[in-house]
């Protein structure tokens, strides 16, 4: 009896843990609160912004809509893929994917002012890969989501000379968004 007791605790815990794969594997939305404090560095700012995406029925896209409010000069945000090994929250990666604009701009880059509601939305495809994930599947870059390796952060930039002058002239970013985990 003593047996038959804990094979049926042990067929519980594993349906328990393949229904919570189940579910995990069939969560097609994400996103992240951007704030100056999860910049590295810090940033003394009162930019925020909400990222949302939702990955296609066929896993082959990814839709977003990026919001940035209270920022001044917002002139590019993109999504970063940290590779070093070590807390991905405490350092900088590189550009994996344009969100605002959809490509690296042509002329400045300088902001245009104040912005609150919607400063991109559009859709992700491998395709629209830069930097260490040029060539790599969508699946790479949804790995480094779960893995907490990626984040969204937009750059400002006043237009005049200096840089990190305050709240509108962050070109490294003012405000930024874990993904993942």
């Amino acid at each position: 009896m003593r047996k038959r007791w804990w094979a049926i605790v042990a067929a519980a815990a594993l349906a328990v843990t393949a229904g919570a794969v189940a579910v995990a594997a069939t969560d097609t939305n994400f996103g992240t609160h951007l704030k100056g404090r999860y910049e590295v560095p810090l940033r003394d700012t009162d930019a925020q912004g909400q990222a949302t995406f939702r990955i296609s029925d066929d896993g082959s896209s990814v839709d977003y809509k990026l919001i940035a409010s209270n920022i001044d000069n917002a002139f590019m945000a993109h999504i970063h893929m940290v590779t070093n090994p070590g807390d991905p929250t405490t350092q900088n990666g590189g550009i994996v994917v344009w969100l605002y604009p959809s490509t690296a701009p042509v002329q400045g880059p300088f902001g245009s002012g104040r912005h609150d509601g919607v400063l991109a939305e559009g859709t992700i495809t491998a395709a629209d890969f830069v930097g260490a994930l040029a060539g790599h599947p969508l699946s790479d870059l949804l790995a480094a989501i779960g893995d907490g390796r990626a984040y969204v952060n937009v750059h400002t930039n006043d237009g005049v000379d200096g840089t990190n002058a305050g709240p509108g002239d962050f070109p490294g970013g003012e405000s930024r968004g874990q993904l993942g985990n």
